[in-house]
């Protein structure tokens, strides 16, 4: 993510602290300005957040209700802001959906990726993998689990067909200070 002044093109900074996203696409009034949220796994357009908290934690337990993520463009990596010890990776799983590992747990399905992400202070959160192409929003399908959030995913070039009915959009970083955490753990 650039910006030009004066006909001098800069990067923009890294965010440095929790943020949220949410869509960014004022052509697409349905979509624009919705949240990105973590539900069942994976990360949706406008979908309801889903957390957890044990009871044990009382009131040091984060709200969880919205989705905070952290980045670190140095490692090119991102990851849930929780406190559960171990926290919660993101990456992109093989078919191109943004995921996050379980609570306790590393486990990343074969074929994932976990590096190529960044977050721009101003700008938005970016997919820098070689071959990608933007994010998309593609419709909620009753075959595909139904409900009303969007599917977040990445686009690549290589199966054009499969993403005729979804949407570009961009993904806007909505910084917090330091330290905020989402959740306990998303679910």
């Amino acid at each position: 993510m650039y910006t030009c002044t004066d006909n001098v093109l800069a990067l923009l900074p890294a965010v440095d602290t929790p943020f949220t996203l949410s869509v960014d696409n004022p052509a697409v009034p349905v979509l624009h300005g919705k949240p990105v949220t973590a539900g069942a796994g994976h990360w949706v357009l406008g979908g309801q957040t889903s957390s957890y908290c044990p009871s044990e934690v009382g009131d040091a337990c984060p709200p969880g209700n919205e989705t905070v993520i952290v980045a670190s463009n140095a490692l090119s990596t991102a990851a849930m802001s929780v406190v559960v010890p171990g926290g919660q990776q993101a990456y992109l799983t093989a078919n191109g959906y943004m995921a996050y590992t379980q609570a306790h747990s590393t486990y990343i399905p074969p074929g994932s990726v976990t590096t190529g992400f960044a977050a721009y202070l101003g700008g938005g959160f970016v997919n820098l993998n070689g071959n990608g192409r933007g994010w998309v929003a593609c419709p909620p399908r009753a075959s595909g689990g139904g409900g009303t959030a969007w599917n977040l995913v990445a686009k690549y070039d290589t199966d054009p067909d499969r993403f005729k009915d979804c949407t570009a959009i961009n993904l806007k970083v909505n910084p917090l200070p330091s330290g905020t955490f989402g959740a306990w753990q998303y679910t």
